[in-house]
């Protein structure tokens, strides 16, 4: 996993909402994903840091969050 900030990709990623995720929620979450990385960021904080995940880590993450 690494820290990135959310600006200066070269190139513009396309952030998807978790359907469980309201507007008026304070803990929602976005990714996008590109080959090989999936990026989470704090929808309530665009411009501000992500996390970006190896495509075995975010794999592992789901695997585990599906059983808990």
């Amino acid at each position: 996993m690494s820290v990135k900030p959310s600006a200066g990709h070269g190139f513009e990623l396309e952030w998807f909402k978790s359907s469980y995720s309201t507007d008026d929620g304070p803990a929602c979450v976005e990714v996008a994903s590109t080959p090989g990385t999936v990026h989470v960021r704090d929808s309530k904080r665009v411009q501000g840091d992500q996390l970006a995940f190896g495509a075995r880590q975010w794999a592992a993450f789901i695997s585990y969050a599906a059983h808990h």
